[in-house]
């Protein structure tokens, strides 16, 4: 990427560009624009962009909350831009703050399960196909059975664990909800802490189950998560049993960890199975 390519896209002169680092499917940078503000733009390797899907579902998340989503300034096939992140050390009051504003997002319903445009989650692909259907139906057949065939070699005989949960999925999903406006791939790392709250970034964004994100902050361990989690639960009570559901909404991002890393994820993916399958 260079300054021309970012100022053509949008629209203002860039006075410098700093390279944070690459990955296998795209680099990171800093730039400076001419008006004196800083963004943060992703840019593609190759033509093969999901910046699509991580910019729409930036713009339906702040649908229903726009103070917890950065704004997306630029997107094409080749960059995502936003505006450039403060980053501070996140604190208890903020995580309060955080469980409040989530709950209100979950409670903003699309009224559909899925999504209208090609999801995706790292460089995989998502089925976002929509349906007023139940969650846990959706859950099993867009979520969890595409991964199944990439996963097996990894899980062994353990997959029938998985297949079980399957089978299972209308009884252990637990009470109907509607659904939610869920950010989908809410692990530690796609909340950003600033100085007076929490923004979400990278989003696997869909109509689904509210539990999910939750169940994902706790997956690699957010910061003040029981703050979070309470503050979530004065504004918008779970479900009882919403914390033996946990497992069986880890199962999706363990699975998606299985297809894209190895073996290395099998035990913890088949625990969860377990655990999901036999709940205390």
């Amino acid at each position: 990427m260079g300054a021309a390519d970012l100022a053509d896209l949008i629209g203002v002169a860039v006075h410098s560009v700093t390279d944070l680092g690459s990955s296998h499917a795209w680099t990171l940078y800093r730039a400076v624009l001419g008006d004196g503000r800083a963004v943060f733009v992703k840019a593609a390797l190759d033509q093969a962009s999901v910046f699509s899907a991580e910019a729409a579902g930036l713009r339906w998340l702040a649908a229903g909350a726009p103070e917890l989503v950065p704004e997306v300034l630029a997107v094409d096939g080749r960059m995502l831009v936003l505006p450039w992140v403060s980053e501070a050390a996140p604190t208890a009051f903020n995580a309060e703050r955080f469980g409040r504003e989530l709950a209100v997002l979950h409670a903003n319903s699309p009224g559909l399960f899925g999504a209208p445009w090609s999801g995706w989650i790292a460089d995989l692909p998502l089925d976002n196909t929509q349906t007023d259907g139940s969650w846990a139906r959706w859950y099993a057949d867009h979520r969890l059975a595409p991964y199944l065939p990439r996963a097996a070699a990894d899980l062994g005989d353990g997959i029938r664990l998985l297949e079980r949960v399957i089978e299972n999925i209308e009884v252990l999903a637990g009470p109907p909800e509607p659904p939610s406006r869920i950010h989908g791939d809410l692990w530690s790392g796609n909340v950003l802490w600033t100085a007076d709250r929490a923004l979400i970034i990278d989003p696997a964004a869909h109509g689904g189950h509210r539990e999910t994100d939750l169940a994902m902050l706790a997956l690699f361990g957010a910061p003040h998560l029981d703050r979070i989690r309470a503050a979530y639960h004065e504004t918008h009570p779970l479900a009882d049993g919403w914390r033996n559901r946990i497992p069986l909404h880890q199962l999706h991002p363990l699975l998606v960890h299985v297809v894209l890393f190895g073996g290395s994820y099998r035990t913890r993916t088949l625990a969860a199975a377990s655990a999901a399958l036999t709940p205390e």
